[in-house]
């Protein structure tokens, strides 16, 4: 399966680009991993986002979004690698994104109600990813 994920800005606390580091090197493993990191300046411009995802099956992190189980999770990226589309998942800046990129999504998706530092909502993308990657692989990750 081919994920794209887009993040406007990089993880810049220590913590965070060891989590990001950790966890990107593990979801490559298991999936064909390219990333996207716009410049903070490009945190409103819907059209550098979109841009950035054309031709992908678009999924945006949003806060009013759907929210998913690791193994709803799972199964979600099953019907999406039968697509045989690249996911693009697109993380905003702490603003969020565009109207203009929430409309365009094929999926909104929430990490829930909570509000979390950026840095730590990049980390846990890739986290959340690996764990649903590893639920469909069969591996014991997720125990």
């Amino acid at each position: 399966m081919k994920l794209h994920v887009v993040t406007v800005g990089q993880p810049k606390l220590a913590y965070a680009k060891l989590g990001w580091n950790e966890y990107f090197e593990r979801l490559q493993r298991l999936h064909s991993v390219r990333v996207t990191h716009l410049q903070d300046k490009y945190a409103y411009d819907a059209t550098k986002i979109l841009d950035a995802t054309q031709e992908t099956y678009r999924v945006v992190l949003e806060i009013e979004g759907k929210q998913f189980s690791s193994p709803e999770l799972a199964e979600f990226l099953k019907k999406r690698e039968l697509e045989a589309r690249e996911v693009s998942l697109i993380i905003g800046g702490p603003e969020g994104l565009p109207q203009e990129v929430r409309d365009a999504a094929d999926c909104q998706w929430s990490f829930g109600k909570l509000t979390l530092p950026h840095d730590l909502a990049m980390v846990t993308l890739l986290e959340a990813l690996y764990r649903a990657s590893t639920i469909n692989a069969g591996l014991p990750y997720h125990k």
